[in-house]
Order: structure tokens, then C-alpha cells, then sequence
């Protein structure tokens, strides 16, 4: 039985994943076993990290409202409650906008949503 040499195949895996840990420190970026076990924790916090973006930027999205509903004199949780009455179809993130950039849409919003509550 012949003799198969792998080591083109085990140096071109290597490299590929030690060209993911560029800038990694110290034997995490150029020892391969130590760079596997950083590379794999980085990626996991990675994927994590995309999750736990959108929570946060939605509960930005929704102080920004907040804020701007008090100076409407009315609180969030009635003026969503007005929205899905309304049937206004806006999303948190567009009423952050509205609330920041575009003050008197976001109040004649804000006046929709108190005819339907009330």
C-alpha cells in the first residue's frame, strides 16, 4: 500500500483559519491550536453580539419615543396602544427618526394616536 503524504491539505487549512487571526495577540494569532480555540470564541461572541444589537437599538428606538411623547403630554404605552387603533403601521425605528428629525409629523402622529385612545 503507497504512503499518502497530507500536508499540502493540513498547511492550507491552517493558513486559512491563521489568516483569521490577524491581529490577534500573542500565540492566538500564529500558534494553530491556540488560534482555533480564540478563533471559535470570537465567532460565537460575533453571532451573539448581532443578536444583542438589535435589543439594544430597539430599546434606543423606543427612549427616543418615549422622550418625544412626553413633550406630547401622553405616554408610550398609550401612544403605541393609539397606533394599533389608528392602524398606523410605523416602526419603532421610524418613529425614533420622526421623533428626532421631524418633530411636527411625529406630533400630528402623536394627535392620531390621542383621538383613538380617548
Amino acid at each position: 500500500m503507497s504512503r499518502v503524504k497530507r500536508g499540502k491539505v493540513t498547511k492550507k487549512r491552517h493558513k486559512r483559519l491563521l489568516k483569521q487571526t490577524k491581529g490577534f495577540w500573542g500565540q492566538r494569532k500564529n500558534v494553530f491550536r491556540r488560534a482555533k480555540e480564540t478563533l471559535l470564541r470570537a465567532l460565537a461572541n460575533a453571532y451573539k453580539s448581532r443578536k444583542l444589537k438589535k435589543r439594544d437599538y430597539r430599546s434606543l428606538f423606543i427612549s427616543r419615543i418615549s422622550a418625544g411623547c412626553k413633550g406630547q403630554g401622553i405616554s408610550y404605552s398609550k401612544f403605541i396602544h393609539g397606533l394599533a387603533q389608528s392602524d398606523i403601521k410605523l416602526n419603532r425605528k421610524m418613529l425614533s427618526q420622526l421623533a428626532i428629525f421631524e418633530p411636527e409629523i411625529f406630533a400630528s402622529i402623536v394627535e392620531e394616536a390621542k383621538t383613538k385612545i380617548s
